[in-house]
């Protein structure tokens, strides 16, 4: 290969590097990719599509258990993990064999092989150097554990959780996050016998409170159990499976124990510090144009400190792009990021809490709900849930929550809601599409605008 010289070397082809290689490509700009894995990333290949295929798979399951009640008499026979198995590489072998044909065809040439920064302009893979006037780090993220908690045997994460070949009868889950709390949604879809051990007051405790106690509640009536405000003492294993001690002397038996406790930035070892970069508990720091501290060098995705969301990295690494072309794009807006969770029910949010919001701006906030229970759409369903809205007296929204069947779709009207800085009296006129659950925004507007017909005070 030889010594090459690039406009930009990227460090990680996950969604922030390949999108960081096309819009630069696209730009007129040489570009290297190095990967030591495949082009995609965790999200392509471990993490946000399998898992939804996975969730996909559920959600039928349940349809077929439900489908009764709508007079369509049907039976499971049961689920075939194996040809779960090829649907789920199906969907992602066919979404690789893309971001490969684009990548190919924008004439960005891909370096495969675990590269190491040597100085701000090169990285050393295998041995070979490659230069470049700028550098991106995009290296991704991976499972987290507990100091005393090693990942083998029946202590999974979600990496081996994807792949297993068989389903769990008792499964016990460390953590009542989004990853947590989307695989025990689906394990109990199986007709596992799930429980969560959380540490925090609330299952998804990012999310508002109102659409934690709304899951929780869902969870409950799903027989899903879950312990909140429990620390996690130790697990072993034997013959009949992994039993997993808190600190409150109570000890709970599964198949499997799942750690979901979070991810953690891949940046030990590839020589980051050395050139200058600094670290802060492995995460790289950025400012809002996603500039490390050293000259020509940048930071996108799972390793800047923030969400960490495939769409995050994305539009970081076409910022990025556009920034080292000269055009001056506009910073990011963090506050304006979509976030889903895909479990039954399904959450939806953009922008603030209720109480980010009053820890920002106390009394001047107002919030408004809207319960499915008058949406048409969600009683065809059959689907309980709200929308909640979060603004301040007299100003913009600020925040979208929801909970309920298939609203994740709502985040695209969320995003241009809080985005656009709409006022209560902006929405509350504009029409929605009749029967859709995306009527349920428009009626939560209403209330917040103070003309609430369908409403219940």
């Amino acid at each position: 290969m030889g010594e090459a010289v690039y406009d930009v070397v990227i460090l990680g082809a996950g969604s922030g590097g390949y999108a960081a290689a096309l819009r630069a490509s696209q730009l007129g700009l040489k570009v290297a990719l190095i990967e030591g894995d495949k082009l995609g990333g965790t999200c392509l290949h471990r993490g946000c599509i399998p898992t939804k295929a996975y969730l996909h798979v559920a959600d039928t399951v349940d349809t077929i258990n439900e489908s009764a009640q709508f007079g369509v008499n049907a039976t499971l026979d049961g689920v075939d993990m194996d040809k779960v198995g090829h649907y789920r590489d199906s969907v992602v072998n066919k979404l690789y064999r893309g971001v490969e044909g684009l990548i190919g065809s924008r004439g960005v040439d891909v370096i495969h092989g675990w590269g190491r920064v040597t100085s701000p302009t090169t990285v050393d893979v295998n041995g070979t150097t490659v230069t470049g006037k700028n550098l991106i780090l995009a290296t991704g993220s991976y499972s987290k554990t507990l100091p005393n908690l090693p990942i083998e045997g029946r202590v999974i994460t979600s990496d081996q959780a994807l792949k297993m070949d068989w389903l769990p009868k008792r499964a016990v889950i460390l953590g009542g996050g989004v990853i947590g709390s989307e695989f025990a949604s689906a394990w109990r879809s199986f007709g596992a016998d799930v429980t969560i051990i959380e540490g925090l007051p609330h299952l998804v405790p990012n999310e508002d409170e109102t659409i934690s106690k709304n899951l929780e509640r869902a969870f409950r009536k799903r027989k899903i159990n879950f312990k909140l405000n429990t620390r996690f003492q130790n697990a072993t294993q034997d013959e009949y499976g992994v039993h997993v001690t808190t600190e409150d002397g109570q000890t709970y038996d599964g198949d499997v124990l799942l750690v979901a406790v979070g991810r953690g930035p891949v940046t030990e070892g590839l020589g980051f510090e050395e050139i200058g970069v600094t670290l802060d508990r492995g995460f790289v720091i950025t400012d809002d144009r996603l500039r490390t501290g050293v000259p020509g060098v940048y930071a996108v995705g799972d390793i800047v400190p923030g969400l960490q969301l495939a769409h995050r990295g994305f539009a970081q690494g076409i910022f990025v792009a556009e920034e080292i072309a000269g055009l001056n794009p506009d910073p990011l807006d963090e506050n304006t990021i979509p976030r889903a969770t895909f479990s039954e029910p399904e959450i939806a949010s953009v922008g603030l809490t209720e109480a980010q919001a009053r820890e920002q701006y106390g009394d001047k906030v107002k919030t408004a709900e809207y319960n499915l229970a008058g949406n048409g759409k969600s009683n065809i369903l059959n689907t309980p849930g709200l929308v909640k809205l979060v603004a301040l007296e007299d100003g913009p929204i600020l925040g979208f929550h929801a909970i309920g069947a298939r609203v994740s779709e709502m985040t695209g009207e969320g995003e241009l809601i809080v985005g656009w800085e709409a006022y209560a009296d902006d929405l509350a006129p504009l029409i929605h599409a009749h029967p859709t659950q995306n009527e349920a925004i428009g009626e939560a507007a209403m209330v917040l605008a103070g003309k609430a017909l369908h409403a219940h005070n």
